[in-house]
């Protein structure tokens, strides 16, 4: 039977080291402020800021709410983002995806400042760490904050799934790592994380042939697919952890990720669960991105 690798301890560490930092700072006179633009209606995106603005409150952060109707023109999206760039007050933008389907949302998330995207899915961010010129990032939280100020913040989620990974003491170095999914968002950077942790990496998504094929070869098995009980016991090795990155809304109104849960717990070591795995551990990176990008501005 599987432990339950959760994210909360995790998140709770990263959430009280933020608090610090930002009472420093507003001892300084500084108020720290994180800008978050919702369009529409998604449940997934407004259980998302919900979950954010609690974060931001227990932390001291000041969110500035954008919220868009789903018929919203991308021109309006675009002055808004250009407002928050040049608002002194606000350190870091997050935009909840997805956008309607009409809008480009690349163009969009490459309209934030590098400096202050703190979600890490720009075109610079998402190039410096692909180039290797970021990587110093995965070794070390001590890093002067100017360093990430100047070279682009490392995506939330895939580097939140690497610290929870640490944090319980999973080895990364010379394990086979099987990623489910290929998003810019998720898969592709969390891959190239694994890659330069020195894992072995296998990128899967919805072409690839005989699934479980793969994922039992997996040391590490990670999944991002967006699809619930994609992942069941017979396709996980025997002590293998998993972790679950999908969040998908049911009919029930409840959250489940991409694994049986019941069936893969029988087999892996160790495993996340949906929700209180991954996601508050995202959100606890968002709030720490967010309080950098705030003391490499003093």
């Amino acid at each position: 039977m599987a432990k339950i690798m959760e994210g909360k301890g995790l998140a709770e560490d990263i959430r009280d080291s933020v608090k610090q930092k930002v009472e420093m700072l507003n001892g300084m006179g500084i108020e720290v402020g994180l800008a978050l633009m919702l369009v529409g209606d998604n449940p997934s995106s407004k259980q998302y800021m919900a979950a954010t603005l609690k974060a931001c409150k227990g932390t001291g952060i000041k969110p500035y709410e954008y919220k868009f109707p789903e018929s919203v023109s991308i021109n309006e999206l675009l002055n808004a983002v250009h407002s928050i760039n040049n608002d002194e007050r606000i350190h870091g933008l997050l935009v909840f995806f997805p956008l309607p389907r009409r809008i480009n949302s690349r163009k969009i998330v490459n309209s934030i400042l590098p400096e202050k995207d703190v979600d890490g899915l720009g075109s610079i961010p998402i190039g410096k760490f692909a180039a290797e010129e970021s990587t110093l990032q995965l070794y070390s939280e001590q890093y002067d904050p100017a360093i990430t100020h100047h070279l682009g913040f490392l995506p939330c989620t895939p580097f939140g799934v690497i610290r929870l990974l640490e944090y319980h003491k999973v080895e990364i170095k010379g394990k086979h790592a099987v990623v489910i999914g290929k998003s810019l968002a998720v898969g592709k950077p969390l891959s190239l994380m694994l890659l330069t942790k020195e894992a072995t990496v296998t990128i899967c998504h919805k072409e690839t042939k005989n699934l479980a094929e793969m994922t039992r070869q997996a040391d590490i098995l990670c999944t991002a697919a967006g699809k619930p009980n994609l992942i069941t016991g017979d396709m996980v090795k025997d002590g293998a952890v998993v972790v679950d990155i999908g969040i998908n809304m049911l009919e029930n109104g409840k959250v489940a990720g991409d694994i049986d849960f019941d069936s893969v717990s029988q087999k892996a070591s160790l495993v996340t669960p949906v929700p209180g795995g991954v996601g508050p551990v995202t959100i606890a990176m968002l709030l720490e991105n967010t309080v950098k990008s705030a003391k490499a501005r003093i």
